[in-house]
């Protein structure tokens, strides 16, 4: 067997190094196919995820505000209910 015609094509049949090479050149490019299809697929769930976040990040705000409109109620109401009191009290002492 001489390897130096294996190894470098010297040989009257195609030599399997060859066969070898072009099949790994072949699986490298498949690779880096699906490398790119992954990429962009991930790239698109990015996206999306990225839109979610804002949607929640919006969603957070509005809670923040109903929040705090909340507790200004919590701290105003009992001068509401005063407030309310003190008309009815007037009024029914005006109808006496």
């Amino acid at each position: 067997m001489d390897t130096e015609a294996e190894i470098y094509g010297r040989g009257a049949r195609e030599s399997p190094f060859r066969l070898l090479t072009a099949q790994i050149g072949q699986l490298h490019k498949d690779l880096r196919a699906f490398q790119t299809r992954t990429e962009q697929h991930f790239n698109r769930i990015d996206r999306r995820f990225d839109r979610l976040d804002a949607r929640f990040d919006r969603i957070e705000g509005r809670l923040g505000h109903a929040d705090s409109a909340l507790d200004n109620l919590r701290s105003e109401l009992p001068w509401i209910i005063r407030e309310a009191m003190r008309e009815v009290l007037r009024e029914q002492k005006g109808n006496l």
